[in-house]
């Protein structure tokens, strides 16, 4: 008798934006989930730097992760900051 793996919703928000996951993918545990949350929220957090490095404003990257039951079980952020020294220091 095949076993059933668990299936998990990977919700993105970015900033205002909130892509939900309607499809899920099945992993066979939490800490893969954590693995493919962490890895899509690093990708997401590097197409936003390349986007906001010259922005000063901060810029989160939230993956929220969901069970089969649509209960959320982890978030993972990555955040982007810029912070420039004021006045700038002397050459």
């Amino acid at each position: 008798m095949e076993v059933a793996m668990p299936r998990f919703y990977f919700d993105v928000r970015n900033g205002a934006k909130f892509t939900p996951d309607d499809a899920g993918v099945e992993l066979d545990s939490l800490e893969a989930a954590q693995r493919v949350a962490a890895e899509a929220a690093a990708e997401a957090a590097a197409e936003i730097g390349q986007d906001r490095l010259l922005q000063e404003d901060a810029q989160d990257v939230r993956v929220e992760v969901r069970n089969e039951h649509r209960q959320r079980v982890l978030t993972v952020t990555v955040s982007l900051e810029i912070h420039r020294v004021e006045p700038p220091p002397c050459a």
